[in-house]
């Protein structure tokens, strides 16, 4: 190898390349700093939306008619299931050939709970009471007794008397732990709310005990018929034994006012109203205010930069 070969270094050899970090332009930082001091540069628009925020929602809370809300505490009744099991254990199959209940009545919550919700139930409960001139009272003339509508679809009608009833006056909340039951009225009136809610469970007692008793008649009346259609021992004494259990029905019905509920707490004339929640509203109302002007002064700064690099750009004449 020459000396010339020796010191030319090799073809091979990879170069080196080097990487340095860009950092970005200073002005193109935003840091704590620069919001609080576009907080500070328009913190007078900022307290001036939230305090008018927050006095507007407190002016809508005192315009809003109050709301008053009667509650009736309640728990299944009693059911006395001794004599009704143990005419079931003997004659349960011929009591279902024959469509004959064999218990007493009461307990049937789930029964009566959707009866209570159901359109038939409250639309005779609005009728009676006439409460279609209460419900629609801005569209109501006491003194001619008509409705002041200007097109006749806007008149009030059974369903929107239904549905406001259902969905905005009346609530049944239960626990499912206790069993216990709540019934809710909420209206303008509090005398009012509580006369519905105390009303309610008495007429859903009644509509379910009228119900038992003409069920337990209708059975004695088909058991009747089949007792004369037969002869044989055995069959005439079962039936004797379903038409006593359906007599014991009709008289625990009787004597039952409870039938279905048993009061524990009765509704009574609140004197707390549960809406308007004015404190809640003014506090929302300047939070909703502040965050308003909080985006309006950084949409405000934001604007005024771009301005600002728009004018920078333009070269001078």
């Amino acid at each position: 190898m020459t000396s010339n070969q020796a010191n030319k270094p090799e073809s091979n050899q990879q170069p080196v390349y080097y990487l340095s970090a860009q950092m970005p332009a200073e002005d193109d930082e935003i840091n704590l700093l620069d919001y609080w001091r576009i907080l500070m540069r328009y913190k007078l628009l900022i307290i001036l939306l939230t305090i008018t925020s927050a006095a507007g929602t407190i002016a809508l809370a005192f315009s809003m008619t109050p709301i008053y809300r009667a509650e009736v505490i309640l728990a299944p009744a009693a059911e006395d299931k001794s004599a009704a099991s143990a005419l079931a254990g003997q004659f349960g199959g011929l009591a279902s050939l024959a469509g004959v209940s064999l218990g007493a009545g009461g307990g049937k919550t789930e029964e009566a709970i959707a009866t209570l919700k159901s359109r038939l139930f409250t639309d005779t409960f609005i009728k009676e009471k006439d409460l279609m001139p209460i419900l629609f009272s801005d569209n109501w003339n006491e003194d001619s007794k008509t409705w002041q509508v200007k097109d006749e679809k806007q008149k009030p009608t059974e369903w929107k008397a239904y549905k406001m009833f259902n969905d905005g006056i009346r609530s049944i909340t239960e626990d499912k732990k206790t069993g216990m039951l709540a019934l809710s009225i909420e209206w303008k009136d509090p005398e009012i709310a509580t006369q519905w809610a105390n009303e309610l469970v008495e007429r859903i007692n009644s509509h379910q005990k009228a119900a038992a008793i003409k069920e337990a008649q209708q059975s004695i009346e088909y058991l009747k018929n089949e007792l004369q259609e037969t002869s044989v021992v055995e069959m005439r004494q079962a039936i004797f034994r379903l038409i006593e259990a359906q007599t014991k029905n009709i008289m625990l019905a009787n004597v039952r006012d409870e039938f279905v509920f048993k009061i524990i707490d009765p509704a009574v004339v609140p004197e707390e109203k549960i809406k308007p929640k004015k404190k809640l509203m003014a506090i929302l109302g300047a939070i909703v205010g502040f965050v308003l002007g909080v985006f309006l002064a950084f949409l405000l700064a934001f604007i005024k930069k771009q301005k600002e690099q728009n004018s920078d750009s333009v070269p001078a004449n």
